[in-house]
């Protein structure tokens, strides 16, 4: 069995900008090719391929019905490039721009430097105090 066509336009083949003449003329021509009794198809392929020749005009030989049917078209033509921009995949190879540290961050640096100098000073002074009181306790090595 033959895909379904996109769109009723593709169906008649005719194009989405045919006037309303244009449309009628293909639905004429297809119809003499796959009515049922005129066609050499089997006759279930004939009858479906004629019927949505018959829905097909009756959406376009309506102005009103075929308005609304070309809306619902440039719609689903909007949704499918959404989608298709919303799930297209792009490696990020930029570096990230270098920024200004904010005031919090410098207050953060300092506290850290601080703490890191303080504990320096601590340990330093307490081997330093502690190998003094060593070194008065110890015996001599002679």
């Amino acid at each position: 069995m033959a895909p379904a066509p996109a769109s009723l336009y593709a169906l008649l083949e005719v194009p989405q900008e045919a006037s309303n003449e244009q449309v009628r003329q293909a639905f004429r021509n297809l119809s003499k090719r796959f009515h049922p009794d005129t066609t050499e198809l089997p006759p279930d392929l004939a009858s479906a391929r004629f019927q949505a020749l018959q829905e097909a005009m009756v959406v376009l030989g309506d102005p009103q019905k075929r308005r609304l049917y070309d809306a619902s078209l440039k719609a689903a033509e909007l949704n499918q490039q959404r989608l298709a921009q919303r799930f297209t995949w792009r490696p990020n190879t930029d570096p990230p721009p270098r920024r200004d540290l904010s005031g919090g961050e410098w207050f953060a640096l300092v506290l850290l430097a601080l703490a890191l100098g303080f504990s320096l000073v601590l340990g330093v002074g307490l081997a330093w105090w502690r190998g003094v009181d060593l070194l008065q306790e110890a015996p001599p090595l002679l």
